[in-house]
């Protein structure tokens, strides 16, 4: 309707609305006038006097009557600006708080002389994180703080984290890094931002790990993959970012792959800290990412590898000399000064005068190193783990094995190869040599290519083959380690329900594994460097829950050895050994770490007399030599001298163990042991002080037992157990009701405590 045709708008009738509120007019209010006669004595008093009186009233500002007081560190003052004193960001004084640093004490009228600039205060991990580490945490944490800080070596800050696997490295690290961030003696981060440099199948497990951990607290960036245009422009955000105070993301992700490709952008700006995992990567000074991360504007740098010797002690230098350059001098002063001393006094043939001086260096160069480096071994764990039963398996080779083993070595083209009465060949084809004989202790089926096209040292192979040899059945029957293998699933499918991890260094091997999976209807997972990074997690998820079907797992050790946890299982089977000691006790590693609930069984299996048993006396070499060096193991055993690390290509058929006869052991006579291994020695002692066995009577693994005569392969055995963990203490009891009695009284005394609601919460009871 058109507001003309409203009836407020027509005519002017009585009958035409009208509001009452549009001639009606209102009344002003007024104050009741009080006859001055009427008012009270004490209004008489004058206005002045009242307005000055109110004024200083107000004039005065609130003060709490509490000398000295400090409000608390939570509270909050809405509308109000904070008091500008300085403070630790936690508080040093609660129960339970790791304190890195504590400033030295001042008497409170010096401070009131002092500018509040230079003042300090105290560096306190962050409560989140400090009250779940392990007591060797709390110690690791505080050791990496002294040496990011200069405080371990004057101008010098860097460290290297060097624990044994399963100890906690990652959540030390994170540790560190987060307090770094937040906090410092002068009131403010140490530092602004950090990179984290580790292989590219571990950038997603660093950024899941950040986030299990610290959650909405700290933004990363992880580079686990996008386009060149992408990766560029997220690095070049990343690096150009600064702040004084906090960055909104300062924690940058990346594989050494990635940081060496983009080193030129990461190099534009200064980085408060970098941490490299797997540090052992950074072993060659000479090679491009060494160099990429050497030229990084980073003042603060940690290593993280379990293993920093693995070959020789040139590497153990390269990493030193990468977190503080300079404290060992150059790589030709420390070969001069120690490297060639120490390696003398661990040969088997060093003389008294050789041994006295390689000690003498040995000293000198750990004190300098101890300084800067935090090494602890994995018996840490036997407190939270359950016990762990290691077994060495020397297995002998089928007639077929051996037939052909023999054929190839003394073949005329590798034994001219290696007498150098041939052509000269390169270090390659001497490799591809070793790889072949080590495929040929796996199985035959490995190298029947090989066989069939009578290639070098296989010319006379094909003749010994059966008839009926046919690659796609496979037959354990003609492999000793295979029958081994083929024994112990079968016990543990029809006596058990443990779950076992395959592991091999060869995909062939693995081929082979599923053919033997197929046969027996296990079922099984597999995992190999096809894999994608994301599909791997979701496996190891499956395979790790009860409910699943899967009780194999196969596993490559070049792509899966580091990182994985597959506490699903309680049994691994090494099925050959690999160079590089660090690769093998990686892969062995995967199964006794934090959530194992099951006792657990490695049994590391080896070609009798073969050139994996001589792989095997090499890694003992290498050990004793990073038991010498890093961890000041002086009893270190010196069994296989130069030259017999170097006959690799010799088959001892008459013997038991090659290894164990090179031990010339004393403990055993005729093979038998007749006095038990040192009270104080467990798996992570020398291999001569385990426990020796010619027969099945002294194992402690039944499965092994019944494996034993099934297979009729086994032909001696070292075998130990983990370290035993200390007893509980009896009076467990009583100290729970002490602490339940403390907390009465501690209720009793605080008016404030109140029980926490936990009603809402579905694991409520």
């Amino acid at each position: 309707m058109r507001r003309s045709l409203a009836p407020s708008q027509i005519g002017s009738g009585d009958n035409v609305f009208k509001s009452p509120l549009l001639n009606s007019k209102r009344k002003k209010r007024e104050c009741a006038r009080i006859p001055l006669a009427q008012k009270s004595p004490s209004q008489t008093m004058s206005s002045s006097e009242h307005e000055n009186l109110i004024r200083q009233i107000l004039s005065k500002p609130f003060k709490v009557p509490i000398p000295n007081y400090v409000s608390s560190y939570c509270s909050k003052s809405l509308g109000l600006k904070r008091s500008q004193v300085r403070r630790a960001l936690h508080d040093p004084d609660e129960p339970n708080a790791l304190v890195l640093y504590r400033p030295p004490y001042i008497p409170e009228h010096e401070k009131m002389k002092m500018s509040p600039n230079d003042i300090k205060v105290a560096v306190v991990v962050d409560p989140v994180l400090g009250n779940i580490l392990r007591p060797h945490q709390r110690e690791g944490v505080a050791f990496m703080y002294d040496c990011v800080t200069g405080k371990q070596i004057e101008n010098a800050y860097g460290c290297i984290m060097a624990d044994e696997m399963g100890l906690g490295k990652t959540l030390q690290c994170i540790t560190l890094l987060w307090t770094l961030l937040r906090q410092g003696p002068e009131c403010k981060p140490t530092i602004c931002k950090a990179i984290i440099v580790c292989p590219s199948s571990l950038v997603k497990n660093w950024y899941n790990e950040i986030q299990k951990w610290l959650g909405q607290r700290i933004n990363a960036l992880p580079m686990d993959g996008g386009s060149k245009a992408e990766i560029t422009l997220k690095l070049q955000q990343f690096m150009n970012t600064y702040s004084a105070t906090r960055v909104a993301t300062p924690v940058l992700i990346i594989s050494y792959e990635t940081f060496r490709i983009y080193s030129n952008i990461l190099h534009s700006s200064e980085v408060g800290l970098v941490l490299c995992d797997e540090g052992h990567r950074l072993k060659n000074s000479e090679n491009q990412t060494y160099q990429a991360l050497m030229g990084l504007k980073a003042k603060r740098r940690i290593l993280i590898s379990g293993t920093p010797i693995q070959n020789d002690l040139t590497e153990y230098f390269s990493l030193v000399h990468f977190v503080n350059e300079g404290i060992l001098g150059t790589a030709q002063e420390f070969k001069k000064r120690y490297e060639n001393a120490i390696l003398k006094g661990q040969d088997a043939l060093a003389t008294p005068q050789e041994r006295e001086r390689a000690q003498e260096c040995l000293q000198t160069l750990t004190s300098i190193v101890n300084k800067c480096m935090i090494r602890r071994t994995s018996t840490l764990l036997t407190k939270y783990l359950p016990v762990k039963f290691e077994q060495v398996i020397c297995v002998k080779m089928t007639p077929l094995q051996t037939e052909i083993y023999k054929n190839f070595i003394n073949s005329d083209a590798i034994r001219n190869k290696f007498t150098g009465t041939g052509e000269k060949s390169n270090t390659l084809s001497a490799l591809s040599n070793i790889t072949t004989l080590k495929k040929l202790c796996n199985h035959p089926d490995l190298v029947y290519d090989k066989i069939m096209e009578r290639s070098e040292g296989f010319e006379k192979a094909r003749d010994l083959l059966p008839t009926n040899y046919d690659i796609k059945d496979v037959k354990p029957e003609y492999s000793g380690k295979l029958m081994i293998l083929d024994c112990i699933l079968a016990n543990l499918k029809t006596n058990t329900d443990d779950k076992i991890v395959l592991v091999s260094n060869y995909t062939q091997t693995l081929d082979l594994f599923e053919k033997l999976c197929r046969k027996r209807c296990y079922q099984y997972v597999r995992l190999d460097g096809s894999m994608t990074i994301k599909k791997r997690a979701k496996v190891v998820e499956s395979f790790n829950n009860k409910e699943s079907k899967e009780w194999i797992f196969m596993l490559s050790s070049k792509a899966g050895g580091c990182g994985l946890n597959l506490i699903g299982a309680n049994r691994l089977i090494m099925f050959d050994p690999d160079w590089n000691p660090a690769n093998d006790e990686q892969a062995m590693a995967r199964v006794w770490r934090d959530g194992q609930k099951k006792p657990c069984y490695i049994y590391r299996l080896l070609a009798t007399g073969t050139i994996e048993e001589k792989i095997f006396q090499r890694q003992a070499h290498k050990k004793a030599l990073s038991d010498t060096v890093v961890d000041q193991n002086e009893d270190a055993l010196r069994h296989f001298t130069s030259e017999d690390l170097k006959d690799l290509f010799r088959l001892e058929e008459n013997t038991l163990s090659d290894t164990h006869s090179k031990f010339k052991c004393k403990r055993c006579v005729n093979n038998i042991q007749v006095t038990l291994p040192p009270e104080n020695s467990d798996c992570t002692s020398d291999l001569s002080n385990w426990y020796h066995c010619a027969d099945k009577k002294s194992l402690a693994d039944l499965v092994l037992k019944q494996c034993w005569d099934l297979a009729k392969s086994i032909s001696f055995v070292f075998h130990h157990r983990s370290a035993p963990t200390e007893a509980k203490n009896e009076n467990s009891e009583e100290e729970k009701e002490n602490i339940q009695e403390r907390k009465r009284r501690k209720i009793d005394h605080d008016e404030d405590y109140s029980e926490p609601d936990d009603s809402a919460d579905e694991d409520y009871v």
